[in-house]
Formats: structure tokens, C-alpha cells, sequence
């Protein structure tokens, strides 16, 4: 791939517009999606068509390479209609900045030659990468796939091993990780994913035994070293575009569940009550407040977002500072979307716990984005820690 080939060429495209004509196709799916613990295939191949899967991968390949708070707005808009499907478009669209540090025949073959190619990975290292003639033998599963039930390849992190079985030691000392890559077809599937919220990602677990992968095929994921394709947006690690995306995720379910409660309040006459509830001067209060809270989360996020993007554009290297502040900015986010989208939920009174209303689902999905990695409250002590100039466990920014 060449520094920036393809991009003077291509006409703008309008993701969020794309976003908003899909909204009722989405919506519409919500309840099958819940059910059915996946995509539906209608709805799976409209996204392919808007090309949402492909957002961050190289514009060479076919795909939007998008600056980050573009990408964040999308997942947004697509979350407060449903955010099993913003989930799955955002861990399968950061998977896809792999294409950056492939080789390009291989990162063709997995992207280029079929539009509706997928990637996914579980959580890892939870696998073995022993070395062997022309790449590696590999052994291992791996849980928590967003996606994964509609991908073409799979991703597995690994530990590296040498031919002798003795593991491998990067230059700083710490074992050595190579993220393999293969079709999904390889892989055994095992049917965990039953959960309280985000039950559409079918974020099941899958594993491998003595599979051969190429070496063409693997990378030392967000290893700047091996960066093949010059575009600022891989300057940017994939823990940072989860961080802040999956915010994005966290703030369209509240702003669904807040425009729900609006357009309950307008006509709803709680038990006991003489008016309607938006007459009450507590809701009015209370509402204001809460969209106050999520405006600014939101805001915050963006702004830390674009700050970063303008200072990559001309860097091309992302600072650790610059990780943390994204870090802190996206931990903000879920956890004010979080209060949110509680909020709203108790303000609507007993007309919340009905199944098949706005709210309901919303709650537990959001409580089950809250539990994620990228909600944990912990890394407001990382951050902190940072900040004091301490040692922190950065690992996870």
C-alpha cells in the first residue's frame, strides 16, 4: 500500500448520513436481534453495503479510513437504535486497522477480495504461537468474539514460543505476542453468550489446535515497527479507537433512552398525579441536569478526540499522554452515559420494566457495556496515577 493511495481520488462518502437511512432497519431488528443473539442476515448485509464494517480500514483496501471522531459519531447514531449492532460494528472495524501492518498481499486476500470479509478476535493472549517453517503452529480459544458468528477470518492473540517450545522474549524483556490471523471456518465454535445486555453480539468463544498460519499472516498487533501503511489513523492503537468508540456506544444508548423518556414525560399521567409528567417542575429539573451531564461527556470526548487526530496528523506517533487522555475521556463517557441512562430509567416510573419498551433493553445493555473492559472505574486510578507521575499500569490505555 502506498502513504496515502486512493485518497485524493475518492469522493467524500457521508457515514452518518448512511447511518440515519439504515435507523428504521435497525430499529425494526432490535427484537430479532436480541432474540436470535446475532444479526440478521438482512440487516448484516445492508451494514456490509454502507460499508460501516470497513470505517478504519485502509482507504487502498476498500475502506472509509475515517478520523476518529467520525467513527465515534457512527457508532453513536447506530447505538441509540441498537447497540448490539453499534458493538459489533466497532470491535469488527478496529480489528480491521490490522490491515495497516500485514503484508499487502495478505491484507488483500483478507479484506480487498470479498466486501463482505469480516474480521473478529476474541480476548487474549489466551493461545500459543510456536514457530515453524514459514510461520507458526497454533493452538489456543478465545472468548468474548464480537461478531464473530458473521466473520469470514478470526484473529487469536498468542504467546510466542520458539521451535523448541521455549518462549519467546521481546526486546524489553516481556514475552513476546503475535495476534495470527485465519479463516473462520478453521476455528470450533462454543455457545457461551448468554448474557443480561449486548446479547445480539453473539460474543462467543472459539478455539483452534495445531493450526498452521503463515507468517504473512500475523502481526505484533499495534506494533508501530511493523506499520506497512503510512496513514496517521494507524498511529493511533486499537485499545485507544475501542476506548473511543465504545464510548460512542455508551452514549447513544443514553441519548435513546433520554429522547424516550422526553417523549414519555410529554404524554404519560403518573398514578397518583393530577398532570402529565413533563408538568412536574422535579422532571424538568431533573432533565436538564441529565442532558447537561451527557452533553458534556459527550462534548469532552470529541473535543479530546479531534485534539489528538490534528496533533497524529502531523506527528504520525501517538504519545502516551495522548493515550491516557483518550483513556480518561472515554472512561467519562460510559460512566456518565451509564448515570444516564439510569436515570431516565427511574424517572419513567413502573412503565420502564415492561419488555418491548425503550428502556428496558437499553438498561441492560447499557449496565452490560459498564461491566466491560473499557467501563472499568479503575482506570480512573490509572490515569491518576499517571497524572502524579507514578508508576501505572498502562497496558490496558
Amino acid at each position: 500500500m502506498g502513504a496515502e493511495g486512493g485518497l485524493a481520488a475518492r469522493a467524500p462518502i457521508d457515514y452518518l448520513a448512511r447511518v440515519e437511512a439504515l435507523a428504521p432497519q435497525i430499529a425494526a431488528a432490535a427484537d430479532a436481534i436480541e432474540a436470535g443473539r446475532r444479526l440478521p442476515p438482512a440487516l448484516l448485509a445492508a451494514l456490509i453495503e454502507a460499508g460501516l464494517f470497513r470505517l478504519l480500514l485502509p482507504a487502498p483496501l476498500g475502506g472509509g479510513e475515517v478520523e476518529p471522531a467520525l467513527f465515534v459519531e457512527v457508532l453513536e447514531g447506530v447505538a441509540r437504535r441498537d447497540a448490539s449492532t453499534a458493538w459489533c460494528l466497532g470491535q469488527n472495524a478496529v480489528c480491521a486497522m490490522v490491515a495497516a501492518f500485514l503484508p499487502r498481499e495478505a491484507a488483500t486476500a483478507i479484506f480487498a477480495r470479498d466486501p463482505a470479509s469480516i474480521l473478529a478476535w476474541g480476548a487474549g493472549p489466551n493461545g500459543t504461537a510456536t514457530a515453524a517453517e514459514g510461520g507458526y503452529r497454533v493452538t489456543g480459544s478465545w472468548s468474548f468474539a464480537s461478531g464473530g458468528r458473521h466473520a469470514r477470518w478470526l484473529g487469536g492473540h498468542c504467546l510466542v514460543h520458539e521451535t523448541d517450545g521455549a518462549p519467546r522474549r521481546a526486546a524489553d524483556g516481556t514475552p513476546a505476542q503475535r495476534t495470527v490471523i485465519f479463516p473462520a471456518d478453521r476455528a470450533v465454535w462454543s455457545d457461551i453468550w448468554t448474557v443480561i445486555g449486548l446479547r445480539g453480539t453473539g460474543s462467543d468463544a472459539y478455539a483452534v489446535t495445531d493450526l498452521f498460519v503463515p507468517a504473512a499472516y500475523t502481526l505484533a498487533r499495534d506494533d508501530q515497527s511493523e506499520r506497512r501503511y503510512d496513514g496517521p489513523l494507524y498511529a493511533i492503537g486499537t485499545n485507544s479507537m475501542y476506548a473511543a468508540g465504545f464510548a460512542g456506544v455508551a452514549l447513544g444508548i443514553a441519548r435513546g433512552m433520554l429522547d424516550a423518556f422526553v417523549a414519555l414525560a410529554r404524554d404519560k399521567t403518573p398514578r397518583g398525579y393530577k398532570n402529565a409528567l413533563r408538568d412536574s417542575a422535579v422532571t424538568q429539573s431533573d432533565l436538564a441536569q441529565v442532558e447537561a451531564r451527557l452533553r458534556a461527556a459527550r462534548f469532552y470526548l470529541l473535543g479530546t478526540v479531534c485534539e489528538i487526530w490534528r496533533e497524529v496528523q502531523q506527528s504520525r506517533v501517538m504519545t502516551v499522554a495522548q493515550r491516557v487522555a483518550i483513556r480518561l475521556a472515554a472512561t467519562h463517557a460510559i460512566q456518565e452515559a451509564h448515570d444516564v441512562a439510569d436515570l431516565a430509567y427511574h424517572a419513567a416510573g413502573a412503565s420502564a420494566i415492561f419488555a418491548g419498551n425503550p428502556f428496558e433493553r437499553r438498561l441492560r445493555d447499557m449496565h452490560a457495556v459498564a461491566q466491560q473492559i473499557q467501563g472499568r472505574r479503575s482506570h480512573f486510578e490509572t490515569v491518576g496515577r499517571f497524572l502524579l507521575g507514578l508508576d501505572a499500569d498502562l497496558s490496558f490505555l
